[in-house]
C-alpha cells in the first residue's frame, strides 16, 4: 500500500510503475486559482464557464467528463455550486490544502470588493464609477457564458436521449420553476431506466477522458495509474473531517451565543446565515426572495430598496450571488454597532455572514468527495450520471438566459398562466451600452479567439469611459 502523499510531493509522485505524472505544485495552482477568482463574474453560469475554459480547455488539469461529474455533485449540494466546484478540483489536485486555497481565493476578491462598496455606500451613497467598471465586465461575461454553453453542450450531449433530457430540464426549470433536486432525480431515473432497457437512445457516455482529445488531462492520467490516498473513501477520515469542520463552521456561533446571548446582532447574523447555508439548494436564486423577506421584514436590518442595492453589488462583483449576505451582515451590524465604530462593526458583520455561509461548502466537499470519485468507475451508474450531466446543461442554459436578461434589460417581468411562470424581458428597457459591449466581446472571443483577460480588461475600461462621458451606468 502506498504511503499518504503530502501537498508538496503529489506534484511529482508516481502513482504506479512507469513514468511519473507531474501535476501542478500548490504554488503554481495558487496563481491559477487567483486568476479564476478575479474573473468569477456572472453568477454560477459565468463562473462555471471561466473554470471550464481555464482548467479544462487551457490548463488541461481536469478532463471534461470528470469536470462534469464533479459539477453534478456540486449542483446537488446546498450552497454556491461554482464555489464548491472550485473546492472540489483544488482538493483533487492537492488534498485539503488545495481545496482551501481554491475555495478561499474564489471568494476573496468578492469579499474585498463588497467591503469597499459597502463602506462607500454608507459614507457617500454613490458608487457610480465602480458599478460602471463592473458593468463592462458583466457584458464580457455574457460572451464567456455563451461559449461555455456551446462547449459543454457539444461534449456532454452525445445522444438524442441526452439532448432530450437537457431540453426537458430547461423547460421544467425555466417555464415551470420545478425544484432542481426534482429535475436531477428525474433525469437520473430516466437515464438509468433507458440504459437498463438497452435503448441506444439513452446510451451513457463513459466518465473518463474525452474521446478525441490528443492527451488525457493531468488528473485523469495520474488517477488512471493509481488513485491517491486522499481520494479513497475512509471512515476514520470522514469522522475527523466532520468533527473539525463542524467546530470551524459553528464555533463562532457557539461563542457568540455564550458571550452575548441570542438577541445580539452578531449572534443573529451568525445564526441566520448558518441556517441559510443548509437550505440554499438549487443555488442562490432559489432563496433570494426568502432571504430578502427575512432581512427586511423580520430582522429590520435593511430597507427594501437597500436589498436591491446589495443584489446589484453581488451581481457585479466577483464571486457567487449569495455573497449578498455580506452586504446584509454589514448593514445589520452598521446600524447596531454597540460599543464598536459603525464601519468596523459593519465590516465584522459582513465577514461573519460570509464565514457562516461559505465554510459549509468546504465540509460538503471534503466529506463527500472521495465517495463521489468512487462512483466514476461504477458502470451501472454511468447512465444516470450522464443523464444528470445533460440536465445540468439545461440548467446552465437557464442560468445563462437569466443572467443575460438581467444584464441587458432594466425590466424583466414574470409572465404567469396555465401553470407556468417565466421571465420575458421588456424590449423597450434594453441597455444599449451593455449590448454593444457584449456583442464586441462575443466577436472578440468567438471570431478572433482573444483571451479572457484582454477582453475583460477592455470591456471594463469601456464601461468606465462610458460613465465618465455620460455620467450614466
Amino acid at each position: 500500500m502506498p504511503t499518504e502523499l503530502s501537498t508538496s510531493d503529489i506534484s511529482t509522485a508516481t502513482f504506479c510503475e512507469g513514468a511519473a505524472v507531474r501535476l501542478p505544485t500548490l504554488s503554481e495552482a495558487f496563481w491559477t486559482w487567483a486568476r479564476v477568482a478575479i474573473l468569477s463574474f456572472g453568477g454560477p453560469a459565468g463562473q462555471i464557464a471561466v473554470m471550464h475554459r481555464i482548467l479544462v480547455e487551457e490548463k488541461r488539469w481536469i478532463g471534461e467528463q470528470r469536470f462534469l461529474h464533479a459539477l453534478n455533485y456540486c449542483m446537488l449540494l446546498p450552497g454556491p455550486e461554482a464555489h464548491e466546484l472550485a473546492i472540489y478540483i483544488g482538493w483533487l489536485l492537492h488534498r485539503v490544502w488545495g481545496g482551501l486555497v481554491a475555495g478561499i481565493l474564489f471568494v476573496l476578491p468578492g469579499l474585498i470588493s463588497l467591503s469597499v462598496l459597502s463602506c462607500i455606500y454608507v459614507i457617500y451613497g454613490n458608487v457610480g464609477i465602480a458599478q460602471a467598471l463592473f458593468l463592462g465586465l458583466k457584458a464580457a461575461v455574457l460572451a464567456v457564458v455563451l461559449e461555455a454553453v456551446v462547449r459543454v453542450g457539444k461534449r456532454a450531449l452525445k445522444s438524442n436521449g441526452l439532448i432530450t433530457v437537457a431540453a426537458l430540464a430547461f423547460i421544467g426549470i425555466y417555464f415551470f420553476a420545478l425544484p432542481f433536486p426534482l429535475i436531477v432525480l428525474s433525469a437520473a431515473l430516466i437515464g438509468y431506466a433507458g440504459s437498463a432497457a438497452g435503448l441506444m437512445f439513452f446510451r451513457a457516455t463513459d466518465h473518463g477522458p474525452v474521446k478525441g482529445d490528443a492527451q488525457p488531462a493531468l488528473i485523469d492520467k495520474a488517477f488512471a495509474r493509481e488513485v491517491p490516498p486522499h481520494v479513497r473513501p475512509s471512515l476514520s477520515r470522514f469522522i475527523k473531517v466532520a468533527v473539525i469542520g463542524a467546530v470551524v463552521w459553528l464555533g463562532p456561533l457557539v461563542v457568540l451565543l455564550y458571550r452575548y446571548g441570542p438577541d445580539d446582532v452578531f449572534t443573529s447574523i451568525a445564526m441566520f446565515n448558518s441556517k441559510m447555508a443548509v437550505v440554499t439548494f438549487g443555488g442562490a436564486y432559489a432563496v433570494l426572495a426568502y432571504m430578502a423577506q427575512q432581512a427586511v421584514e423580520l430582522y429590520h436590518w435593511l430597507k427594501p430598496g437597500e436589498m436591491l442595492v446589495g443584489l446589484g453589488f453581488a451581481e457585479t462583483t466577483p464571486g457567487p450571488l449569495i455573497s449578498v449576505v455580506q452586504f446584509v451582515g454589514f448593514m445589520a451590524a452598521y446600524r447596531q454597532p454597540g460599543p464598536l465604530d459603525p464601519i468596523v462593526a459593519g465590516l465584522l458583520g459582513g465577514v461573519l455572514a460570509k464565514w457562516c455561509t461559505f465554510v459549509p461548502p468546504f465540509l460538503w466537499i471534503f466529506l463527500g468527495g472521495p465517495y463521489i470519485e468512487a462512483l466514476i468507475g461504477n458502470k451501472s451508474l454511468n447512465a444516470a450520471l450522464s443523464a444528470i450531466t445533460a440536465a445540468v446543461v439545461g440548467v446552465i442554459l437557464n442560468l445563462s438566459i437569466w443572467f443575460s436578461f438581467h444584464a441587458l434589460f432594466a425590466r424583466v417581468p414574470e409572465i404567469q398562466g396555465f401553470g407556468m411562470s417565466f421571465a420575458v424581458p421588456d424590449i423597450t428597457s434594453i441597455h444599449w451600452p451593455t449590448l454593444v459591449l457584449a456583442v464586441a466581446a462575443i466577436i472578440a472571443i468567438f471570431r478572433f479567439k482573444i483571451g479572457m483577460i484582454p477582453v475583460f480588461g477592455a470591456s471594463s475600461l469601456a464601461g468606465g469611459a462610458y460613465y465618465l462621458v455620460t455620467g450614466l451606468t
